[in-house]
């Protein structure tokens, strides 16, 4: 059986070029056999959300999530002055129903899941692939209360009517004053 792939990196004898994923340092590679040649191949594995390992060449044929998007948002808390600032950056790869149109608006409305929900919505931006958002919510809240919610977004279409087209959400247990950095895959809205 000869080997087809292409050429393997310096120092990876195993691992071709496509398979070396550089958006999930440490780079960690396992050895497969296939099950029709004795040649091994390599599949790198990354961490999804839930902290399980899925291979590559999984999530690329399963068509997973990501089909739907990420929204990237920041989030830090001032202990000071009791407050949550939450960022939220751009939304990318979105996906929208035939529906909507070529180009709806979009905004992503925001909710933390208080008690007495508190709710935010970011100005409406046409639809493209990378809708660039840059808005800063801020909000006086105990850090007690907040360690037990969940911040809820949900991405709606504002043109030719309301509707939610899909959604993502943040448990809120590590608030602190450093700035930290989400990437969340957005789901099909919840029924």
């Amino acid at each position: 059986v000869s080997d087809l792939r292409p050429s393997t990196l310096p120092g990876s004898p195993d691992v071709s070029r496509s398979m070396f994923d550089l958006r999930s340092p440490p780079h960690r590679f396992m050895k497969r056999y296939d099950s029709v040649s004795s040649v091994p191949s390599s599949t790198s594995s990354r961490k999804d959300s839930q902290g399980s390992n899925r291979s590559l060449d999984t999530i690329t044929l399963s068509g997973d999530e990501r089909d739907f998007g990420r929204l990237n948002v920041k989030l830090c808390y001032v202990s000071s002055v009791e407050q949550i600032w939450i960022t939220v950056l751009h939304c990318k790869d979105l996906t929208w129903p035939s529906g909507c149109g070529e180009n709806p608006r979009i905004c992503v409305k925001g909710i933390l899941t208080l008690p007495k929900p508190v709710h935010f919505k970011s100005s409406a931006k046409e639809g493209c692939n990378d809708i660039e958002f840059m808005e800063t919510f801020v909000f006086a809240i105990k850090l007690q209360s907040l360690q037990a919610v969940r911040l809820v977004f949900k991405i709606q279409t504002q043109t030719p009517r309301k509707k939610t087209i899909g959604e993502c959400s943040l448990a809120l247990r590590e608030l602190s004053s450093q700035e930290s950095n989400h990437w969340l895959d957005i789901s099909p809205p919840s029924k």
